[in-house]
Formats: structure tokens, sequence, C-alpha cells
């Protein structure tokens, strides 16, 4: 009741300073508006003064809100005297303070909710000393979440005559609403009829707005490589502030005007068993699908994958003009791509004479190597490895047997090296017997008793035959024969018992050859065997003096046969010594002629009954 009665009272001189408010000595000085954001804290001042600069004992200020979409206002604060209060069961209750000082007042409200943009009303009343209010509209900022853009996932085409849906944009939860710009390539896009139409849609949740837009554009194939993005503008305390989103890139489908075609693989030129890989690409999106022809043969359409056209492997006639043409294009469109395809060739290498060519001994010989080839190439001539000449033509003269073997061309191409082929004539010299050394006659002479290995080698075509006639001597045999394509080689091993002639006969068609041994058998010396010493050193002075006596006899005796010629100081010639394949006691021996320079020949002597020193 007491609450009641106080309320009256102060509604009662409110009504009695209004009506002497004609003669109000009191002026209020507020904002015309303060700017704040969400859930800050808003501070609204109210200064006031009396006109006579006297201040009246009591002065009352209330603080009012207005009620939302209504002309109505409520008081939410009370100052006067030494009372002061927030009004209860009001939408500031618990969140507004108020202080004063001797400028005037200052309204405080905590934590800022969108409700709270408003007008605030401040009432100074000195009583007798007037009244008077003042008004401060309070703006409530909520920026707005970062704008998010999506793009149509679906292809446009150029083809369509009006604007296709490309992107949305979304910027939600902003206060007050907010305002999104497209944009293509950083240049803001202005709606134009045909062309660009932008759709907005706003929603509110809660007080805060949210927008929707979308974008139509009418794309061209230039924008195959645009980028959109959108912005979203929005007002703050005191300013206007803008946050992009990310920038998108569109599918944009359009026919293909442009066409090219080339070999993908191998690099390089081309050869016959090579797999060749043929592409084909358009300017076209989505890539259309190519079909594939020859110039020569336009009709017929060649198997292919795509893009891709493989041959494998080529041959020579595979060459010729290569054409692709895209699926999405008319069937009597000029749109191609072609290329020329060239395989390149080595033919096998053609010899003259082919095989084999027998010659006779003296002849002359011409021998040629071609292959047909799509470049140009080198001709090398061998002969068991070692290089005999270039070029496709070679020249055998004055022939030997040792011009006889196999003749080998290789022919390559140098700008293809992977190309290459040979061919080969194996050449015959025919002719007679020619022994093997220069030699015909061959003179030996050998101790009595021992093994002499007599060797003879002949070649010619057709292969010699060798057959041995030895008079002096019925101990001997042939312990070696053996023949290869050009030459057959003999050893015959004959024991010295008497002066020995031997010939080595080679024959075949074409005629025979003679070679003749000649060995003079020379007696063997014998030795006696030393008395043994008797005891005593008178015994062994008297065999000393006897051997001394002994020694000095044999020397005159040596001295007077060489005098008289039976003992021959040396043996005319030079004797090598070498081995031939029979005992292992023989000892061989090489004579070489006098009057000409002589082939080895091979000579064995047996050593009696003794053994060497190396088999005791």
């Amino acid at each position: 009741m007491a609450s009641l009665h106080k309320t009256f009272l102060l509604l009662f001189l409110h009504v009695c300073l209004l009506h002497m408010s004609v003669w109000a000595k009191v002026e209020v000085t507020m904002h015309e508006s303060m700017e704040v954001y969400l859930d800050d804290m808003a501070q609204i001042p109210c200064q006031y003064s009396f006109t006579d600069n006297n201040e009246p004992s009591f002065v009352m200020i209330q603080w009012f809100v207005r009620v939302k979409e209504s002309s109505s206002r409520v008081r939410i604060f009370y100052l006067g005297g030494n009372e002061r209060m927030a009004d209860d069961d009001t939408e500031y209750t618990g969140r507004i303070n108020m202080t004063k000082d001797e400028h005037g007042t200052q309204l405080t409200i905590r934590n800022i909710q969108l409700s709270d943009e408003r007008e605030f009303f401040c009432q100074v009343n000195g009583m007798a000393a007037g009244n008077a209010e003042g008004k401060t509209y309070l703006r409530v900022f909520a920026p707005p979440e970062a704008p998010v853009i999506e793009g149509v996932p679906a292809g446009i085409s150029v083809t369509k005559e009006v604007p296709s849906k490309i992107a949305s944009c979304e910027a939600r939860n902003s206060f007050p609403k907010p305002n999104i710009t497209w944009y293509r390539n950083n240049v803001p896009l202005i709606p134009e009829q045909g062309y660009v139409k932008v759709w907005t849609l706003v929603s509110q949740s809660n007080g805060f707005f949210s927008l929707q837009s979308t974008l139509e554009y009418r794309v061209v194939k230039e924008d195959k490589d645009a980028h959109f993005s959108c912005e979203v503008s929005f007002f703050v305390p005191g300013a206007i502030r803008t946050v992009e989103s990310n920038s998108i890139n569109i599918t944009v489908h359009y026919p293909t005007t442009m066409v090219e075609l080339w070999k993908d693989s191998p690099q390089g030129l081309v050869k016959e068993g090579d797999t060749v890989e043929l592409r084909c690409q358009g300017d076209g999106n989505p890539p259309p699908s190519f079909i594939f022809n020859r110039e020569q043969e336009l009709d017929v359409d060649l198997e292919s994958s795509g893009d891709v056209l493989i041959l494998s492997p080529v041959s020579r006639k595979d060459s010729g003009i290569y054409q692709c043409r895209p699926l999405d294009s008319d069937i009597y469109s000029d749109i191609k791509g072609e290329m020329q395809l060239t395989v390149h060739y080595l033919d096998p290498a053609v010899v003259v004479p082919k095989e084999s060519e027998v010659m006779l001994k003296g002849e002359d010989l011409t021998a040629t190597c071609n292959a047909l080839s799509s470049l140009k190439t080198h001709t090398v001539w061998y002969k068991d490895g070692e290089q005999l000449g270039k070029g496709n033509t070679l020249h055998l003269r004055d022939a030997t047997y040792e011009t006889s073997g196999e003749y080998v061309c290789e022919v390559t191409v140098p700008s293809l090296p992977a190309l290459h082929t040979s061919g080969s004539v194996h050449i015959i010299v025919q002719g007679g017997p020619q022994m093997v050394g220069l030699e015909q006659e061959v003179q030996l002479e050998e101790a009595a008793g021992r093994m002499v290995n007599l060797s003879c080698e002949a070649q010619g075509h057709p292969l010699p035959s060798i057959s041995w006639n030895i008079v002096g001597s019925q101990n001997w045999q042939e312990v070696v024969i053996k023949a290869n394509e050009h030459m057959t080689h003999s050893v015959v091993s004959v024991k010295v018992t008497s002066d020995i002639s031997a010939l080595c006969n080679a024959s075949n068609d074409m005629g025979t050859e003679v070679k003749a041994f000649s060995i003079k058998a020379i007696p063997q010396l014998t030795s006696t065997a030393p008395f043994s010493p008797a005891e005593g050193s008178g015994v062994i002075i008297v065999v000393i003096i006897l051997c001394l006596l002994l020694l000095a006899i044999l020397g005159s005796v040596l001295y007077f046969l060489h005098k008289k010629g039976k003992i021959p100081c040396g043996r005319s010639g030079k004797q090598e010594i070498t081995k031939e394949k029979t005992t292992k006691d023989d000892i061989v021996v090489e004579m070489k002629s006098n009057t000409k320079t002589e082939d080895a020949v091979l000579l064995k002597a047996v050593n009696g009954d003794k053994k060497g020193p190396n088999e005791q």
C-alpha cells in the first residue's frame, strides 16, 4: 500500500511538472544515436543544465525506453534525492545502472542484445526550476559469418541463350541486414537483362538476418578460365565492412572449333616394327572422342580409343597422312587434325656373289653389298672381325689362299641406328697344293738310333692329300694327320739307322707338290767306365797318371780326325728345338737351309736307352 501511495505521489509531481514546463529552465543534451556491437556494453550519456546556473536542491532523473512497435514507453530507472532504483520486471532489470556527476547522468547497459536497438529517453525534473527530456536511438550491430559460395556441379553450355544458374552465396546471422555483391575476375557483376540476374532471399531468425543470393549468368567460352566470387557488405559502428568468399571456377561446355593431331610415341624417327601412338586433341569441352582415318581411305574408320590411335607393329605400308575428327562436330564440318607419318625401313642386305664363290689363284673379284632403305645408309666390309673397307663395293685382287674366308658387309642407317642389316659371301680360292714354308729341301744330321719327327703342311683347294715315301729306314710311322677347311698337316716319326731320304707328296685335282728331307746318320760315341781306385795312396797316384795319359792320347786322336774331316766342329744352318706330340723322350730340332729361307722342320732324336734327367 505504501508503494502504491509513493507511485501516485510521483505521478502527481510529474503532472505538475509537465504543467509548469512552459516555464522550464532545464536544458537536456543527448546524442541523436549511438552504435554498439552485440554483447558489448553501451553507455548513454545525458547532460543537463539549469538556465540560472543554480541547480535546485531536488532533481529527479528518470530513464525510459520505447516499447517495440509501439508509441508508448516504459520507465527503467529512477533517481531522486537519496533514492535510486532500477524498475522491476523490465527487460533491463539486472542489466542497467546509472551514474550521476556534476555534468549530468549516464545510463550503462551490459550485454547488449538485438532487442536493445530502440529509443532511450532521459527526463530531468528540477521541480520549480522546470523539467526537460532528451532521447538517443541505440543502434546494435552483429557482423555476419563469412560468406559461403557454392558452384553448380554440372557443366553449363554456351549454346544456351538465357542466363543459367552458376552459383549461390550465403551470408548468415547478421544485424542489420547485409548486402551481397557478385564478382567475375574481381569485377562487379551488374544485373543486365538476358546476361546477368541475381536472386536474393532474406530470412530472419532470433532477430538475425541471413541472405541467400543466386547468380544466373549467360556463359561464354572465355568463362572456362574465369573466377567467380561473392562479397558480403555489412554495417559496423562507424563504418561499412566487407568480407569476400572463396573464388570458384565453373565448368563451361562448348563445341570443338580446332583439332590437333601429333605422334605421341616413339620419339624421333619411326622404323618398321615400332608401336606408334597418335594422339588427337581438340579445344572443345568436355573433350570429345575422335574418329581416325587415313587420307587415302577416308571412308574407313580406324579402330581407336577415345583420342588415341595405336598402330602396332607398323610397316612401310602404314606411311601416309592421318586425320582425326571430333565426334561432337557436324559430319560435314572441316574441323580436323592431320599429320604425315613416315615409316622408315631397311631391307636385308643383298650380296653379289651370293653365299659362296670359287675363284682361281691370281684372279680378281668384285663383290657388292646393297640394302634398300628409306634413309641414307653406310656400309662396312669385315673379314675375321677386321675392317677391310667402306662402301658398297669390295675389290679382291690377285687372289691367294689367304684370300679365302668369309666376308661380311654391315649396313647401318646413321640417322636411325636401330636400323641395321648384314650379309656375307664365302670366298674359296682354288688351286694346286702349296707347301707351308718356303724351303722345298731340308737336310738334317742326326745320331743313329734316335727318332726324328718330320712335319709337312700343305694348303690348297680341293683339300690336298699327303703321302710319304721314305728310303733308308723301315722303322717309321705317321703319328699326326689332321686337316681343316684349308690345310692338311702330317707328321711321321722315323728311326735313324742309316742315311735317310724322305719325300712328302701333297696332291689334289689341280696338281702336286713335293717336299724332300735328307737325314745323315752319325754314329754314337761310347765312353769307358773308370777303374775303381785301390786302397792306399800309391795306387791312387798311379791311376791319376794313367788317366792323364789316356786323356792326352784321346785329345791327339780327336785333333787328327778333325784335320781329316771325319768330325765336323759344327753344323751348317741354325737349329731350333720344338716338340712334336710323340714320346716324352723326343727332342725336336728345326733346321734352316744355307741357300734360302727355310720353314721349320721337326726333328726328333731318341737318346738311346738313357732317360732324360727329369725321368730318372
